[in-house]
């Protein structure tokens, strides 16, 4: 059952919440990942392998949960600023589908709805396929004799001022979490989700406006918000890796990855063992490919190294990040 803001209500407008989905206990898992690779033609023993992640934390990924914490904290400040605005919950992959949630939308009573997708980037996966994912929930209802609500997808939000000065207080809260005598020489490191080059090329003609450009220019703009600007300017430009790649290995994808970018820097000629702040920059949540690409996989890289290194959380969570989406939200009402 899709998850409704307010039962009964009267409300013709809403918020929807749309996000990639995850699996919530073992027998989920392949399931699940029959969704997210559909039509790949995968076999499912493959898909079995690949659920290894999830299967170390019982079958559940964080990312509902997650999620549903981000809708209550939007629910708690829209009540207090007296607005009458259900908020709603849908997923891609996995329950509540969204297709399931816009036929509760148009149950309601809701004409319009406002959808927050929990990617802050542009680019096929952070933003088109999401649009996809509206039009195929329109179609679901229209399929049915259903007339859907409108729905206007909110805009990436990678360069909000919000969405950077958080990241900026995360990262500073990370840095004072080491040892006093290791905060002045920390290094610090930004990592987001590899894609495919021909994705990324694909994304923009322009550099700059490409999911990797987003990325390095909300990289460069964290630090200099962040404690790391007054360290002073050596010329040197952001570390920026990237992790959680997948698919075949002939296929580029965005480089360096993340534990090979530690072993090069710190076991190679650069011999850079200083401590790190690890920033996921990538993403909104401490989801699985948080979890365990870095607190597991990256971590262990690390320790194996002698570096210290502790990570910054993500934004998901915070005031900030409320008033944010709230902010997109009024801002897409004009």
């Amino acid at each position: 059952m899709a998850e409704s803001g307010m039962s009964g209500t009267t409300a013709r407008r809403a918020l929807l919440v749309l996000s990639f989905g995850g699996p919530e206990k073992e027998e989920d898992v392949v399931p699940f990942l029959e969704n997210v690779t559909r039509g790949r033609g995968i076999p499912r023993e493959r898909l079995v392998e690949v659920g290894e992640h999830y299967y170390r934390f019982g079958g559940k990924s964080p990312i509902n949960d997650q999620n549903l914490d981000i809708i209550d904290h939007l629910r708690t400040e829209i009540e207090s600023r007296g607005l009458d605005l259900p908020v709603y919950f849908g997923n891609r992959n996995w329950e509540p589908y969204v297709e399931d949630t816009t036929k509760q939308m148009a149950a309601d009573g809701v004409t319009e709805a406002i959808v927050f997708a929990t990617s802050a980037w542009g680019g096929y996966s952070g933003d088109i396929q999401y649009r996809e994912d509206i039009e195929r929930a329109l179609q679901s209802c229209r399929d049915v004799g259903i007339t859907p609500p409108s729905m206007t997808k909110i805009r990436p939000f990678h360069d909000h001022p919000l969405f950077l000065s958080a990241f900026a207080r995360l990262v500073d809260e990370a840095r004072q979490s080491l040892p006093v005598e290791q905060q002045d020489n920390a290094r610090l490191l930004f990592t987001a989700h590899s894609v495919p080059l021909s994705a990324d090329e694909a994304s923009s003609v322009d550099s700059t406006h490409r999911y990797s450009g987003q990325v390095l220019t909300a990289a460069r703009e964290i630090r200099a918000l962040s404690s790391f600007a007054s360290d002073g300017d050596d010329g040197t430009d952001v570390e920026l890796v990237w992790q959680s790649r997948s698919g075949p290995p002939h296929i580029p994808w965005l480089e360096p990855d993340i534990c090979d970018h530690l072993e090069e820097t710190v076991a190679g000629e650069r011999g850079d063992d200083r401590p790190i702040v690890l920033v996921p920059v990538g993403f909104i949540s401490d989801h699985m490919e948080v979890m365990w690409d870095l607190d597991n996989e990256a971590a262990d890289t690390a320790a194996d190294l002698g570096v210290t290194m502790v990570r910054a959380a993500t934004p998901g969570p915070t005031p900030e990040f409320t008033e944010l989406v709230l902010d997109l939200v009024a801002n897409a009402e004009r």
